[in-house]
């Protein structure tokens, strides 16, 4: 099949197929991850990035390129999870612009090059400080050799095929650029979702489409309209299927009893190597985590039901009256949750690791807290490009984004905060604070590697800070003792701990005892996070 030209259409078609490509083959794209931590998750956050944006596609009945392209980058936008997210977002939005800018209602092969290269740039403009040897570097290599090559191209396929060998290419290439790529022995997984969208975009244009691959039992949700008038205790109805690691070893009584603890409607399904659950709860991102760690995610669904339970009984409510400031944090972890609260944060929005949240959340809670300034904690460096981009999407207060990297230096931006300041003093404050903290976090390796040259053993306890490996070790309180001598400066006055799940009472006290003999001029802050994955979170001032 030839296309000279793309309609509305086969523009559909393209965004279809490459959305459920990438969907479904999001977890070797997860596999990709840098660290060995088990919170690999672009190819996640790229693939519900993706497919909000198919859902806003899925009642269209334009066939216009030019109305299609603006649907899209909405829907895309609204949807965005994580960096890769983002800009991947960002890809399609400079494809929908240069579009708009055509206003043609179909599209020929010098104006496809054109969309490829907008796309190309305003990726570009996502990033404040662009990385090479990223997606970025893909996308921009790839709109280079086609823009190069105008003059040969007959047909769109001929342009794409030649922009996805390209793709290829520099996505092998990335290690080189990137020495932490290098270290890890992967290419950069950004790039390589990246590239599962054209392969999929490419077979629409050669007449195929791809089929989503579902489990055939997956189980159907309680409806929403039985509740009724009623508290909803429980407000997240999560759904997910995983894949075990080892169906020999799984039993299903220890994970009920996480899930039941945890909320309430819970349904276990135990099909051999698949394990299908259905569960309300308050905090869908930590349910999902515990779920990794018996399986590979292959499906989720995550409902907020008060939402849906107030709008089915047409319940509105009352507009209250503008504050002078609110502050949002981004959090996990109901022992972190609580002290957030504590401290007057007006909107906690839930995620972290492995669920970061789209840029639609955090438009809906600016608009919840109704304040004149805005102020966002990310807390991690993963968050923070979405919530700036959530920024751009309200116009009727000014917000800011404090680039926190964890709750540890969220915590520690708190400490700043004076509402009998103006808003830049009060930013200015917390940025001080953000850069006098040292942050870093302890968790577990789930693969063999080295870097930084330390040799890491799958299952050992690593300690990381500063986008490094300082530490590997088989005991946990090794590990963190370890950690902390390479934060711990001579100008150092106040440690703070954030201790998760995982975390005994001898490991608390082994912790207790080291700081208390080694550094007694030390102000020492142990709390209690309850966050999942990262037994401990440490800031140093």
């Amino acid at each position: 099949m030839v296309n000279q030209n793309i309609t509305g259409e086969l523009f559909i078609k393209m965004i279809k197929n490459g959305a459920i490509n990438l969907k479904n083959k999001h977890e070797e794209i997860d596999h990709l991850n840098v660290f060995p931590v088990p919170d690999g998750d672009t190819g996640t956050n790229m693939q519900m990035t993706m497919m909000a944006g198919v859902r806003e596609l899925i009642n269209t009945d334009t066939n216009s390129v030019v109305d299609i392209s603006k649907i899209l980058s909405r829907g895309l936008l609204m949807g965005a999870r994580g960096n890769s997210g983002v800009i991947l977002s960002q890809f399609f939005r400079g494809l929908s612009q240069v579009i708009q800018s055509l206003g043609k209602t179909i599209l020929n092969v010098r104006d496809f090059i054109s969309c490829l290269d907008g796309g190309r740039q305003m990726a570009y403009k996502a990033v404040s400080d662009p990385v090479e040897g990223t997606i970025l570097t893909v996308i921009r290599q790839s709109a280079d050799r086609v823009n190069q090559n105008v003059e040969k191209y007959n047909n769109i396929e001929e342009v794409m095929n030649d922009y996805l060998d390209q793709a290829k290419i520099t996505l092998e290439q990335t290690p080189e650029m990137l020495p932490v790529l290098k270290q890890a022995g992967v290419v950069d997984s950004g790039g390589a979702g990246f590239i599962k969208v054209i392969e999929g975009m490419i077979e629409a244009l050669n007449g195929k489409e791809i089929k989503e691959l579902v489990s055939s039992d997956e189980h159907q949700a309680i409806g929403i309209e039985a509740l009724g008038n009623v508290e909803i205790t429980f407000g997240y109805c999560t759904e997910f299927i995983i894949k075990l690691f080892n169906k020999h070893e799984f039993e299903e009584e220890p994970l009920k009893n996480i899930l039941n603890s945890m909320g309430d409607s819970l349904v276990l399904v135990n099909d051999d190597e698949l394990v299908k659950v259905h569960v309300h709860t308050n905090e869908p991102g930590v349910v999902l985590t515990i779920a990794q760690k018996y399986g590979e995610l292959r499906t989720c669904k995550i409902e907020n039901m008060r939402i849906q339970h107030n709008q089915i009984l047409g319940v509105e409510e009352k507009p209250k009256a503008k504050e002078e400031y609110a502050i949002i944090a981004v959090a996990s972890g109901n022992g972190t949750k609580d002290i957030y609260k504590e401290f007057g944060i007006n909107y906690i929005i839930d995620g972290g690791q492995t669920m970061n949240p789209p840029a639609d959340d955090f438009v809906k809670a600016i608009k919840k807290v109704n304040a004149k300034h805005v102020i966002i904690l990310p807390n991690n460096s993963n968050i923070i490009l979405t919530a700036t981009q959530s920024a751009s999407l309200v116009s009727d207060c000014d917000i800011r984004v404090m680039k926190t990297k964890n709750v540890a230096e969220g915590y520690s931006a708190l400490m700043a905060f004076d509402s009998s300041l103006t808003i830049d003093e009060i930013v200015n404050d917390m940025n001080n604070n953000i850069k006098n903290c040292t942050s870093g976090e302890v968790t577990y390796a789930i693969r063999d590697t080295k870097m930084d040259d330390i040799i890491v053993k799958k299952g050992d306890y690593i300690g990381l800070s500063k986008g490094h490996i300082l530490t590997s070790k088989a005991s946990k309180l090794l590990a963190t003792k370890e950690l902390l001598k390479h934060m711990i400066k001579e100008e150092a006055g106040i440690v703070t701990i954030f201790y998760g799940l995982d975390v005994t009472k001898k490991e608390l006290d082994g912790i207790r005892n080291f700081l208390a003999k080694d550094y007694p001029d030390l102000e020492v802050e142990i709390l209690e996070g309850k966050q999942d994955i990262y037994s401990f979170i440490i800031g140093i001032e």
